[in-house]
């Protein structure tokens, strides 16, 4: 492989990808303020925020499932804090923090509310029979159940069921109408956030902000920037509405066949919500009705996602090379469930991979071994004709055309494997799995990057040694550029995860062997033609 146009198509596949990027993030249409589907058949004003946000604290329920350790609030049955069990810290300090309340410079809670006269919102306090649930051995549901006092006639049970094994709960509203007329009340679920956390680092940000999906309008999402601009207001048939932040997710799944509005509020200058609010219907005097929705909330595991509602799995988001990248990772799952270590299958998909283009890369290798054995001849015609470009570009296509051999043949293999880099570059960037998942020694952390910088320095050295087996640039000012850009290219790579550039680091030493194999069967055959060898 040319290493010279290795770096520079690599350079410019990735400044495609930032600038393609950018220009989503400025062109992209904002959701729009009016209803795209006809009119909800209740009330659908979304919950006002209080006058200077401030959430309000009541009494803690714990709670402590196989998967969440989670604290429900006794003001409005909020859901305040929730780790996950089987996922570390950023920093291994404990079980991964995804909500909280403690600081309003990080907020993440999930709130739920009916409106209606003398329904109970998020501001109402309920009851509990206990202050701490825990899943027992053997128990395969664990049930929360909140009471509000009864008003104008209407008592209200909000029921929280966490099940063995998921990362879905169900949340239950249970309304009993014992006043002496009818009611018809909404229901809202909602996210709160703000809009500093989970941002990413400046060489490596990720998209923490709202999102929906409707089988009409398939997945959006919304950035906070967009919500201070102008709330969101869409009206819908179908779908769900979260909160999405690397790696993991949040989102309310209300019942299907109703109606909803899906909404977002700016609540204070770093606090937001987004929700879904929907039409229960009619609940006649003396009678009552259940209402029923879902909270995913948890990693980005695809099958999970997948399983848990339409569209869903699309907050795994591989960008515009989805169609190479779902793959790609399907098959890096299927290695990994044989050799039980992500480090290993990304070496054995890397090889895989590199197989696959055998055949494209050998030709232009042996394109540039052409090249690499008539690069004296080069040299000489620039000698001989100096400064007469044309004639010296006459001389070097004469030169081509007597050799059989295609100045850009080289380029081909590098071409067809961009976007496979590109595409891995987000599996390995975007996917849950890889996180904290070790591949040996001083790499703990395929998804972070490597703390030492062996992965990157040793790239770098194999990217002198590339430049080593290329035909030497004839421009001198070149020739020094590209000594130096191995180096500045390692550097770059720092910055990258350490799983990604394990990937390259393996390609590398593939195609070093491949390239020295076909350089020396070259330079054999030239040999021969010279009469020098057999």
């Amino acid at each position: 492989m040319d290493t010279r146009r290795l770096i520079l198509f690599v350079i410019f596949s990735f400044s495609i990808m930032l600038l393609w990027d950018a220009w989503q993030q400025q062109h992209t249409p904002q959701p729009a303020a009016t209803n795209s589907q006809p009119a909800l058949a209740a009330p659908t004003d979304k919950p006002q925020a209080a006058a200077g946000f401030n959430l309000r604290k009541g009494e803690r329920i714990q709670v402590k499932t196989d998967r969440y350790a989670a604290e429900i609030d006794t003001t409005g049955g909020d859901l305040r804090q929730l780790s996950l069990l089987e996922h570390k810290a950023d920093d291994n300090s404990g079980p991964y923090e995804l909500m909280t309340d403690q600081s309003q410079d990080k907020l993440y809670v999930a709130q739920t509310g009916l409106k209606g006269d003398g329904l109970p919102t998020h501001y109402q306090t309920f009851t509990a029979a206990q202050s701490i649930y825990a899943m027992q051995d053997g128990q395969d549901t664990l049930e929360v159940r909140l009471s509000s006092p009864e008003s104008n006639g209407i008592a209200v049970d909000k029921i929280y069921v966490f099940h063995r094994g998921q990362y879905v709960i169900d949340v239950r509203y249970e309304i009993k109408n014992n006043s002496d007329k009818a009611i018809s009340p909404s229901v809202y679920y909602q996210i709160i956030h703000d809009n500093q956390s989970n941002q990413g680092s400046k060489m490596m940000p990720t998209f923490t902000g709202g999102a929906y999906y409707t089988v009409a309008d398939k997945y959006n999402k919304v950035k906070f920037d967009e919500m201070a601009k102008q709330d969101v207001s869409i009206n819908a048939k179908d779908g769900w509405v979260g909160l999405v932040q690397h790696y993991f997710v949040s989102a309310w799944i209300p019942q299907s066949g109703n109606e909803r509005k899906f909404y977002t509020t700016k609540l204070s200058e770093h606090d937001y919500s987004i929700g879904a609010m929907l039409p229960v219907g009619e609940i006649a005097a003396g009678s009552s009705k259940t209402v029923d929705a879902k909270l995913f909330s948890g990693p980005q595991v695809q099958q999970e996602l997948e399983a848990t509602a339409p569209g869903l799995e699309y907050v795994v988001d591989y960008g515009i090379l989805t169609i190479i990248a779902k793959p790609l990772m399907w098959l890096l799952s299927h290695i990994h469930e044989l050799v039980k270590n992500w480090g290993v299958a990304i070496i054995i998909l890397t090889i895989m991979i590199k197989a696959a283009f055998f055949k494209l890369s050998a030709s232009g290798y042996r394109n540039m071994a052409h090249l690499r054995e008539i690069a004296p001849r080069m040299q000489a015609l620039k000698d001989k004709f100096g400064d007469d470009k044309q004639k010296l570009q006459q001389a070097m296509m004469e030169m081509y055309r007597t050799e059989k051999i295609n100045p850009m043949g080289g380029c081909l293999p590098i071409l067809v494997q961009i976007p496979v880099f590109i595409s891995l570059y987000w599996v390995l960037l975007g996917s849950v799995e890889l996180r904290h998942a070790p591949f040996f020694g001083w790499i703990h952390d395929l998804s972070a990057t490597d703390p030492y910088f062996v992965l990157p320095l040793l790239m770098g050295a194999t990217m002198i040694i590339q430049t080593t087996l290329n035909p030497p640039p004839t421009d001198p000012i070149q020739a020094k550029v590209m000594k130096v850009m191995p180096v500045l290219f390692s550097v770059f790579f720092f910055f990258f995860p350490a799983g990604l550039v394990l990937y390259w680091l393996v390609n590398n030493i593939l195609s070093i062997w491949q390239q020295w194999a076909i350089n020396r069967m070259i330079h054999a055959e030239a040999q021969v033609k010279k009469g020098h060898g057999k």
